[in-house]
């Protein structure tokens, strides 16, 4: 399927590993040119790299979401790279939970200036530039936890939560700019926090997901690249009349829509 993405300008942050990494790579093979966002300049430029080896355009900014003025350097940089910005994903963020008694208004803070507050600045420095090339796609990278919060789950249930509302009322309000909102749920996807696990417990990173999928009604875990065909649909012509749709990428384990 052509999904029109040929000199469109991507946004995407959280870009050096999992959904970023993949969306990027996604983008990028479709014709699109992606603005890559991280701390890591390292892994900013292995990821470039590989773009480019497989013959995408790309540029990277180094940037930490949770601070307004690499906001404003994120969008800035995406503008003199490319001229301009047709699409934004908000994919940075970390699953942060705990027992509610447990979590500090540090830790609630910190949760909501990087999944929350770095989506809110960066979709209203990117609006300008989507109005004024006739509109945009603007993708909430969230999770099944949004909408069927479980116990021991905040903040990041409570702050992915916000972002579900927060796409709703945009995707309402920018429509006649022809600027359309979505999000993506996450469910259990191969991730580098798994192998992570792996490796603290010296355990075969393949048995953890080989048990987490036995609770899946798919039989297994997601893969980055499965999210980031969901997300490529929705950033594309073929989602021209999408907007305000929130997706579940989970392998049906969710019991709501």
């Amino acid at each position: 399927m052509e999904l029109g993405l040929k000199g469109k300008v991507a946004v995407i942050t959280g870009g050096t590993q999992g959904i970023g990494k993949a969306t990027a790579q996604k983008l990028a093979a479709e014709g699109a040119s992606v603005v890559i966002v991280a701390r890591g300049q390292d892994g900013l430029d292995a990821v470039a790299a590989e773009i480019r080896g497989a013959g995408g355009k790309v540029a990277t900014v180094s940037a930490d979401v949770s601070k307004p003025d690499d906001c404003d350097r994120v969008i800035a940089e995406a503008v003199k790279a490319f001229g301009g910005v047709d699409i934004l994903v908000n994919n940075a963020g970390t699953s942060a939970t705990g027992a509610f008694e447990s979590v500090t208004d540090g830790a609630w803070q910190a949760d909501f200036d990087l999944k929350l507050f770095g989506a809110v600045r960066l979709i209203r420095l990117a609006l300008p530039q989507m109005k004024a090339r006739g509109g945009g796609r603007i993708v909430n990278v969230t999770n099944i936890g949004a909408k069927q919060p479980g116990a021991k789950t905040m903040p990041t249930t409570v702050t992915r939560a916000a972002g579900q509302a927060m796409t709703k009322a945009l995707s309402k309000e920018y429509a006649p700019h022809q600027i359309l909102v979505n999000s993506v749920c996450i469910g259990l996807v191969r991730a580098g926090q798994h192998e992570k696990r792996a490796a603290r417990e010296g355990v075969d990173v393949e048995s953890i997901y080989e048990n987490l999928g036995k609770n899946i009604p798919i039989g297994r875990v997601g893969r980055a690249d499965e999210a980031a065909n969901v997300i490529a649909f929705l950033v594309s012509e073929a989602a021209s009349f999408v907007t305000g749709s929130s997706i579940n990428i989970d392998g049906g384990a969710s019991a709501v829509f």
